[in-house]
């Protein structure tokens, strides 16, 4: 049972990085996600501060906004400043996790926090955190639950501004001349992203999540050109890698974060080699002899 719970909780988090992925990688964004996994980390500093608790939801809290502050800062320095996007998000989570290291460091007697129990969540530990009532009913993992939750707030957002996402993504002058509302659309993709990265990163690590946010659907956006198919494919490859990186973790008694991102980085080169090997075929059979003719 331990082994469902694990590998459900991937998947469902995978599916909500890969339907948000679709966008980041079509927009050049795709490390938005690495950005706020690391930014955060002031966020949950002064939630402890101000509230004095460890508790999950005030951590979530806390690193929920500055994760939006930070999605806030990449498009103020990206449009404002007129930064390149990777400028600005490099900018951005490098300052914001620096300034979170230095607050660890200076109230490091108060607060029983430490930046690996921040950042790196062990997906091994998901059957362990549950959700037992007052009256001892026990409901199975929480992380489950927050999977199932983030994956159904992101399936609803996808429904109802896939139309607006779609154009501000692919033609964003021929949004704003429609009255579709570019930037506001871009910083409700950001909140999504953040939102999905706040509530993940604690349960199975910012690694695994910044992982799963790109390369789903870069593996999707090499064998398809529609965005639909995009999305589907990410998904399904989003379930596969979960599924085949836990076996092996389990087999090789390794890191099942670690067996995750191993297997989705060789089904990327697989799939890459693939493609070019197809394009090399398709350029030898035009310029061979029998077809010049």
């Amino acid at each position: 049972m331990d082994a469902f719970y694990i590998i459900a909780t991937a998947s469902l988090f995978a599916i909500s990085c890969s339907i948000l992925g679709a966008f980041l990688i079509l927009r050049k964004m795709a490390m938005v996600g690495d950005a706020i996994s690391h930014a955060v980390l002031p966020g949950i500093v002064i939630a402890f501060l101000f509230t004095g608790s460890r508790d999950s939801i005030t951590m979530i809290i806390g690193a929920g906004i500055l994760g939006v502050f930070t999605t806030f800062l990449i498009e103020f320095f990206h449009r404002r400043a007129r930064l390149q996007a990777d400028a600005a998000i490099g900018v951005t989570f490098t300052w914001l996790f620096a300034l979170g290291v230095i607050m660890v460091s200076l109230f490091a007697g108060q607060i029983d926090i430490d930046q690996d129990c921040v950042l790196y969540g062990e997906i091994a530990y998901v059957p362990l955190d549950l959700w037992i009532s007052e009256s001892g009913i026990n409901f199975g993992p929480r992380a489950l639950y927050v999977a199932s939750g983030i994956l159904i707030i992101n399936l609803i957002f996808l429904f109802i501004g896939y139309k607006q996402l779609y154009i501000t993504t692919f033609d964003p002058q021929y949004a704003a001349t429609i009255g579709v509302g570019v930037t506001l659309w871009n910083y409700l993709l950001m909140g999504s992203v953040s939102m999905t990265t706040v509530a993940a990163f604690e349960s199975v690590g910012a690694i695994l999540i910044v992982a799963l946010m790109v390369v789903p659907s870069a593996c999707a956006y090499l064998l398809t050109q529609r965005l639909e198919q995009m999305i589907l494919l990410g998904v399904l490859i989003s379930i596969f890698i979960s599924v085949v990186g836990y076996y092996l973790a389990a087999m090789i008694d390794g890191s099942i974060a670690g067996g995750i991102v191993t297997v989705s980085g060789c089904l990327f080169l697989m799939i890459l080699l693939t493609q070019v090997l197809k394009k090399r075929g398709a350029k030898t059979t035009v310029s061979s002899p029998e077809n010049l003719g």
